[in-house]
């Protein structure tokens, strides 16, 4: 044996030292990640925006001339367009139906048409629900004051849902630029994954470090994928049934549409609607492993799981750790694992 040559005395002194460099090394990690700790989802995120967004800023290198800094430039102001259009658009309609509300409880003026007949006749809540609906078109005031209780009740929670989303929409942005500097850096960032994985894969680094890079793109193409061929087909609903509304209220559109359109029409609407709900249950499983070297419900179950477990960031850290699992499952099995060799 190695250690028959060293004395206990020499033994102990040597394992105390290494007791004491892997305290120090553990130490050290653990203050790096506590430091870190409040950026690690920002970082996070501006890694998978940046792995997702990575073949488009190669075409739109190519058409700079190759220069890394205006590409990612002009793909992060991109982003940016991306999210802040739809958020200015929103704050400025929800300015102005408060200011249209306010002038309407001022003057006086009807806000609310009346409700149509037939609600009386729904089952359960249909007379307790015209009642309300006629006392708001008569004279909101007085409705508002009437169902004060329930109001008091909601506006807080409509309060911690519009700061949640004010600091959804503040991640998003530090995301977009950590994204951004990634892809500036894309050839730096480049050598370091190839490296790390090297060092823990070994032969096999490049192949997981490419499953890694498509996983994520697949997920995010299946995620927005679905999403908008969802927005589509619920556009196309609502605008024939005049209602110019978001995906997101399509419930309220359907008992709205039963209330003031004939069965036949609210029906259809319905059936439609539905359609659309469960699209996301066909599309996603069919979308989510497109060009990713594992089976798609490898991908699907990855996401779904890591998503149930650590929310929407789970859908990638999911899907990865998954498909990396099971990689490495499959090189166990065929003996052709190999450990990066110690240096």
């Amino acid at each position: 044996m190695i250690l028959e040559g060293i004395s206990s005395k020499d033994y102990m002194r040597r394992a105390l030292e290494v007791a004491i460099h892997v305290g120090l090394l553990s130490l050290l990690a653990a203050a790096c990640l506590l430091i870190l700790r409040p950026f690690i989802p920002l970082i996070a995120w501006g890694i998978i925006i940046a792995i997702a967004a990575y073949p488009g800023y190669r075409r739109v290198q190519n058409l700079v001339g190759g220069s890394s800094r205006l590409a990612a430039v002009a793909v992060t102001v991109f982003l940016f367009v991306v999210l802040l259009v739809p958020v200015v658009l929103l704050t400025g309609s929800l300015v102005e139906g408060i200011q249209s509300l306010a002038a309407h409880l001022k003057d006086g003026t009807h806000l609310i048409p009346p409700p149509p007949p037939r609600i009386e006749t729904w089952p359960v809540i249909g007379p307790r629900l015209k009642d309300a609906w006629e006392l708001a078109s008569k004279n909101l005031a007085v409705a508002l004051q009437t169902f004060a209780p329930q109001i008091k009740v909601i506006i807080p929670q409509l309060f911690l849902a519009s700061a949640g989303v004010g600091l959804a929409v503040l991640q998003w942005i530090l995301s977009v630029i950590v994204a951004g500097v990634l892809l500036a850096n894309s050839a730096i960032c480049g050598r370091t994954a190839r490296s790390l994985a090297n060092r823990l894969f070994g032969d096999k680094g490049p192949e997981f470090e490419e499953l890694a890079g498509a996983t994520v793109r697949s997920v995010t193409n299946g995620i927005i994928g679905v999403a908008l061929i969802q927005s589509i087909f619920a556009a196309v609903v609502l605008f024939a049934a005049v209602l110019q509304l978001g995906g997101l209220v399509l419930i309220p559109a359907v008992i709205y549409m039963f209330a003031i359109a004939s069965t036949t029409k609210a029906v259809i609407f319905l059936v439609w609607c539905v359609m659309v709900g469960l699209m996301d249950n066909v599309l996603k499983p069919l979308l989510l492993g497109r060009g990713v070297a594992v089976p798609t419900a490898v991908v699907f179950l990855g996401a779904i799981g890591g998503f149930m477990a650590m929310g929407i960031i789970g859908l990638f850290v999911g899907a990865i750790v998954l498909s990396v699992g099971y990689k490495l499952f499959l090189a166990w099995l065929e003996g052709t694992v190999e450990i990066a060799p110690q240096t």
